[in-house]
């Protein structure tokens, strides 16, 4: 397994795996974005309080936890690169950054559309949205960090420890709302006793957040590999790929 790993860690012979990869993640990406769309606005019913506004969750909520996602994702690539010195570790904490920050951004507003007519207000410094708008702060950092350093190498060090320092906010994201009294709703899906909500709203929520993270997936790949041959653009190997 691991030897498996490391062989994969070489550009090499991770930019042909990755070509082979992307053509099915961007299918299932397709085919679960359209069916989740599909469930979560035509066939879920409204909420018995939040009324047609719910479909908002649909979006707002895969997104929120994608944004958690990819920025652990990039924490666990940035311990890689900085112990195993993996440079394709770095690669995809760099390509990762745009993706997660995108996500960070649309639960933002998406959340700001639900508060509106749930709570009345676009913004509120409610714990939950300030900690995901820290989030937001965290990624942009990480990039402007990586834009005002010129050595790559150095870069990928400075971001990388930058990421694994802000870790810190996401579990502060996560219990937010039980550390302290605020607007935002509880943790109504990862319950020890189980989801609090119907089943019909649930469903198209799952396939939501799994279509955002075949999305992530793909575009990250086509990210690394772009990155791959701007970065190896002399290899011998590049050369004969794109023939």
């Amino acid at each position: 397994m691991f030897k498996w790993f490391f062989r994969l860690a070489a550009a090499k012979n991770f930019y042909p795996f990755a070509g082979k990869l992307l053509p099915w993640l961007t299918g299932l990406c397709i085919i679960s974005l359209v069916y989740g769309l599909y469930l979560g606005l035509f066939n879920s019913p409204p909420d018995y309080q939040q009324g047609e506004t719910v479909r908002i969750m649909y979006v707002h909520v895969p997104a929120a936890w994608m944004s958690m996602f990819v920025y652990a994702m990039m924490a666990g690539a940035a311990i890689v690169g900085l112990v195993w010195k993996i440079k394709l570790a770095d690669t995809f904490v760099t390509c990762s950054a745009p993706i997660g920050a995108s996500f960070t951004v649309i639960a933002l507003i998406t959340g700001s559309l639900w508060g509106k007519p749930m709570w009345g207000a676009w913004w509120v410094w409610d714990a939950r949205l300030t900690s995901e708008l820290i989030l937001l702060f965290l990624y942009v950092g990480f990039m402007a960090l990586q834009s005002a350093i010129d050595d790559p190498r150095r870069a990928a060090r400075a971001g990388g420890v930058l990421i694994i320092v802000g870790v810190v906010n996401l579990p502060v994201i996560h219990y937010s709302v039980e550390w302290w009294n605020t607007l935002h709703q509880p943790a109504s899906v990862a319950r020890a006793d189980g989801p609090s909500i119907d089943g019909s709203i649930l469903a198209p929520l799952l396939i939501m957040a799994v279509a955002f993270k075949f999305y992530f997936f793909s575009v990250v790949l086509v990210r690394m590999r772009g990155s791959i041959l701007e970065i190896e653009e002399d290899s011998s190997w590049i050369k004969e790929a794109r023939i």
